[in-house]
């Protein structure tokens, strides 16, 4: 592990790979490189201070550079252990200038210690992938917040959490919802979990899903990405959705729509977008709830969790955080 006044890291050594592969993906990403040519003379962000809690990959890389070019002092730390891509954290250090605090795996001791670390920078802006940075401000760092302008959140879970936060009157600073954005719902939601979420699951099975039965537990954006996705790998794909026009829509789209307690019966593998309870991987084909002590448990790419029961019911489930109970803390 490297440690420096100016972040932590796995391995700085990895930056050269790193930078590679940022610049690689600085190619798939036109829109952004537009806005760093424009950020570079207009220097909008001159003498801003910004924090980041997000997922350290080449993606992020790239936003955080458009953003250094447009005259911000960014710290960046890690929202997600599971997706961060050490040598991009090394290479943003050691080629970028723009101190990072991020290590693959890292534990929840280290994950807090972190984001403590970006916010001793003193933001003006926060920038959230799960609220997690607001709400540190708001229990165990207040003295920070008089001086924030304000911040942006990018995930559905930090949104709920943030309207729990305004509804209690407790939200001390505006947040801009970026989650809410058409462009995020398609791009990230449907399109990227859709691919990704499929690619996770052949990944981590090796499993063919040409023929097999899919239950797809939710039929928002995220739902239908994956349904599309998997109808296209050629599973048979069965929706379950307690939203009336949503359910109505995966009809129209040409999937079979079923309550989950049914589904359960029927489905090989079985994703969802939201809590699903025990009861459904009881009445599993298998007998066994999925997520039972004999299972196979393990996390996926994404940041989610697939569970394998002894006689191969697939679970997998899409949640990257606890709601508590749509409570802030």
């Amino acid at each position: 592990m490297t440690t420096s006044m100016r972040g932590d890291v796995k391995d700085i050594s990895l930056a050269p790979r790193g930078k590679g592969r940022i610049e690689w993906s600085a190619k798939e990403m036109p829109v952004l490189r537009l806005i760093r040519e424009r950020f570079t003379q207009d220097q909008p962000l001159k003498g801003v201070r910004m924090s980041g809690c997000l997922h350290i990959t080449t993606e992020t890389a790239n936003l955080a550079i458009t953003l250094k070019a447009g005259g911000a002092d960014l710290n960046l730390c890690a929202s997600n252990p599971l997706s961060t891509q050490d040598d991009v954290a090394a290479a943003l250090i050691s080629e970028y200038g723009i101190p990072t605090f991020a290590i693959k795996g890292e534990d929840e001791q280290t994950y807090y210690r972190h984001i403590n670390a970006v916010l001793d920078h003193k933001p003006n802006m926060t920038m959230d992938d799960g609220c997690d940075l607001v709400s540190t401000l708001h229990t165990t760092r207040t003295e920070l917040i008089p001086s924030i302008i304000g911040g942006m959140e990018e995930t559905t879970t930090g949104v709920i959490r943030l309207r729990s936060m305004e509804r209690d009157g407790v939200l001390r600073f505006p947040v801009l919802a970026v989650n809410e954005s058409d462009t995020k719902h398609l791009f990230d939601n449907r399109y990227g979990t859709g691919q990704s979420s499929i690619d996770a699951i052949i990944r981590s099975t090796n499993i063919l899903l040409a023929g097999r039965t899919i239950v797809v537990f939710g039929y928002g954006w995220c739902g239908r990405g994956v349904a599309s996705r998997a109808h296209g790998m050629g599973a048979n794909v069965i929706v379950t959705e307690v939203d009336p026009v949503r359910a109505l829509e995966a009809v129209m789209d040409g999937y079979r729509v079923m309550a989950g307690i049914e589904a359960a019966e029927v489905g090989d593998i079985f994703i969802s977008m939201m809590r699903s309870t025990s009861r459904h991987w009881k009445r599993c084909r298998s007998r066994n709830a999925a997520y039972a002590t004999s299972s196979m448990s393990t996390p996926m790419p994404t940041g989610g969790r697939f569970t394998c029961s002894p006689r191969g019911v697939l679970s997998i489930s899409l949640r990257r955080k606890a709601i508590r109970r749509a409570s802030w803390i």
